[in-house]
């Protein structure tokens, strides 16, 4: 499978994994992203991504 885990930046600059399966990353008004699992599964937070690994399978977003 392709689909990518999701990991949220914390302040103390630890990875927490915030959605795993990530099918859809795209982002939304208010400078906020919208993620969706393949299971349907949904999370609107503010941030914006970090950084990308799709050989990894992974998607570190950061919160300003």
């Amino acid at each position: 499978m392709c689909e990518a885990t999701a990991y949220l930046l914390n302040k103390d600059g630890d990875e927490e994994v915030l959605l795993a399966d990530v099918d859809v990353i795209e982002p939304t008004e208010g400078g906020k992203v919208r993620l969706v699992s393949i299971y349907g599964e949904q999370k609107i937070l503010p941030g914006r991504i970090k950084s990308m690994s799709l050989v990894n399978h992974r998607v570190v977003l950061t919160q300003d």
